[in-house]
């Protein structure tokens, strides 16, 4: 592994008004000085791009505050072949984390569309340019091209495997939805380009990812602006589900210790690259029943004031069967993360629903 210091680096960041995008570039400000980021995001309406907005706010005042390092944001798709070129030939970065994608298993049924459009376009685009940065590089310029690609990929990818924990030896040929299949070409493709064109690149499968200013489309998102709205929320597979639910302060610490570490450069015995390419869990490792986070959830809604203490939870729950592409259990196996990069996530799911609860009721003034 290629040991490889964030200081004084240039890193472009798709997805940055998104939210892992953010939260990386929040902590990138807040620990590493100077630093030097360029962020791309099309801010499209998937979701309130209220909420988008509050993030890039929240990340210029961060900004304002150390003027060592610099931060600059280009509104625009990775789908955009010119639009993308140009942010990333004015950035030259040294480390590229691609963050954007069009996320949601349920919305891929009825929009495919989106999800070829952003998932495989923009992620080739994020590929060749990858590739075309090491033209950039010559005697007269101390740029050495893309050090380490680092891209998200997804817990979806392993479909309905039957063996738990998820493990990232385990075969993940069956997808179960059109975002899991864009997710696992999107490693196809990096391992394609790591192998012709020698870009050290980390995939990473994301395992439900939740905590303040999250994705409204996420069930504890959606599950308390449904509450708070006096409606039913809809429990699938009559709530018989486990999920590994991620604090994004886990994601996040994750991301940057693998930032830091690229997948060395060697050569075969025939004398060609080997890929430099790696693919690693991030998850909590301990899957929470449905029912059992529903209700950590409504205690911690009614603990920040956000639903009144005699609030009837059982008048506003529906149990259903499984949807489609849905799979009744995620459950991440951190082992390689642990050995490589020294770290397992560890937020307990009450702490992080209680931060939510707490960024809940501050954003939306209850």
């Amino acid at each position: 592994m290629q040991s490889i210091s964030l200081k004084n680096k240039h890193i472009f960041i798709t997805g940055g008004a998104g939210f892992i995008g953010s939260n990386l570039i929040l902590k990138l400000l807040k620990t590493v000085e100077p630093v030097h980021i360029t962020s791309i995001d099309n801010l499209n309406d998937y979701y309130d791009v209220s909420i988008k907005k509050w993030r890039l706010e929240t990340i210029d005042a961060e900004a304002s505050c150390h003027p060592e390092s610099t931060y600059h944001f280009v509104k625009g798709d990775i789908s955009d072949k010119d639009t993308l070129e140009k942010a990333f030939g004015e950035c030259c970065p040294d480390i590229v984390v691609n963050l954007a994608a069009q996320a949601g298993v349920r919305y891929s049924i009825t929009n495919p569309d989106a999800y070829i459009q952003s998932n495989l376009i923009g992620f080739y685009h994020i590929l060749e340019a990858c590739r075309n940065s090491y033209s950039q590089v010559d005697s007269t310029t101390e740029y050495q091209g893309v050090q380490h690609l680092v891209y998200a990929s997804s817990s979806s990818v392993y479909g309905s495997n039957k063996k738990i924990p998820y493990s990232t030896e385990d075969k993940v040929d069956n997808p179960v939805s059109l975002y899991a299949a864009t997710k696992k070409s999107n490693e196809l493709m990096a391992h394609a380009y790591s192998k012709l064109y020698n870009i050290p690149s980390t995939g990473l499968r994301f395992f439900t990812v939740y905590g303040p200013a999250g994705r409204p489309d996420m069930a504890y998102f959606s599950f308390t602006n449904k509450l708070v709205n006096g409606e039913k929320i809809q429990i699938f597979n009559y709530g018989d589900c486990k999920r590994d639910f991620t604090y994004i302060d886990d994601i996040v610490e994750g991301v940057m210790r693998v930032m830091q570490g690229a997948p060395e450069k060697k050569n075969g015995e025939d004398g060609l690259p080997l890929p430099p390419y790696a693919i690693y869990n991030i998850g909590n490792s301990s899957p929470e029943n449905l029912l059992d986070f529903v209700t950590i959830l409504q205690e911690e809604l009614i603990r920040a004031d956000v639903l009144p203490k005699d609030y009837d939870f059982e008048l506003h729950k529906e149990l259903l069967p499984m949807q489609p592409g849905d799979v009744p259990v995620t459950y991440a196996d951190t082992a390689a993360l642990e050995k490589d990069f020294g770290f397992k996530p560890s937020t307990p799911l009450r702490e992080g629903l209680r931060y939510f609860a707490e960024w809940y009721k501050q954003f939306y003034k209850i």
